[in-house]
């Protein structure tokens, strides 16, 4: 099962898509990979719930999503990763739990190569 941690480019325009009851790229990204394993960090969860009009519906819609702890294994296994790179990585959420960044910024994730899925490129 393909693994996949949800940027909150990707979630916000999912929950407004939800909400205005759109059948847009997140939504039509969603209902092509409901076999994947999709998870939120605490991060994303805190960037949608700061720009929720209604936080408590968005909180019921982020409960469709697992969980990303950020705890010691964490971070050490993303500081091994880091001092092994020749260059800062930047995203280290997506290694530590073996996933692949589905969201819409090809400047901060294009060279993830194919760890990357842009949602609006489909």
């Amino acid at each position: 099962m393909r693994r996949c941690l949800l940027d909150s480019s990707f979630v916000i325009d999912w929950v407004n898509e939800a909400a205005a009851k759109e059948r847009g790229p997140a939504v039509r990204w969603f209902e092509k990979n409901r076999q994947c394993d999709l998870w939120v960090s605490p991060v994303t969860y805190a960037e949608v719930l700061e720009g929720a009009t209604d936080a408590d519906a968005t909180r019921e819609l982020l409960r469709a999503f697992r969980w990303q702890t950020i705890g010691r294994q964490h971070a050490e296994r993303a500081a091994l990763i880091q001092s092994r790179a020749s260059n800062r990585m930047g995203e280290n959420d997506a290694d530590t739990i073996d996933a692949v960044i589905v969201g819409h910024d090809p400047k901060a994730f294009d060279r993830l190569g194919d760890r990357y899925d842009d949602y609006r490129s489909q």
